[in-house]
């Protein structure tokens, strides 16, 4: 059974984090997502256990703990959803009001109408 577990400590090893499931049942993996760019932890991850019961014993036992200085958060990982997003800001056709890239606060290219007569003959 797959286990999300945020708010890790961002010192915190895999190895930390398989030590406190192990102690719940036994424990396939253990991943910490790392930024790519900086190679630092995002502060969450997920572990991978053998067997539904310990999974639900380590939720219970875990979620809300003290570790490292933070408290965890732990939940059963579900798979990601396979359909497409929508509303994503490159779908031109969705955006938010048709009226984008036009500039100026009225949506009028940045341009603002004048109340005086100043041009006019």
């Amino acid at each position: 059974m797959n286990i999300y577990v945020s708010n890790i400590s961002f010192s915190a090893q895999e190895e930390d984090l398989q030590n406190s499931f192990a102690e719940h049942g036994g424990v396939t993996s253990v991943k910490i997502i790392m930024d790519k760019v900086t190679g630092k932890s995002k502060g969450f991850g997920f572990v991978e256990m053998e067997d539904e019961e310990g999974a639900n014993k380590a939720i219970e036992a875990l979620n809300g703990l003290n570790f490292m200085g933070r408290p965890l958060v732990v939940k059963i990982a579900y798979p990601k959803d396979e359909t497409p997003r929508t509303n994503n800001f490159g779908d031109r056709n969705k955006s938010f009001n048709n009226n984008y890239n036009k500039g100026g606060n009225n949506f009028n290219g940045g341009y603002k109408k004048r109340n005086d007569d100043r041009y006019d003959n």
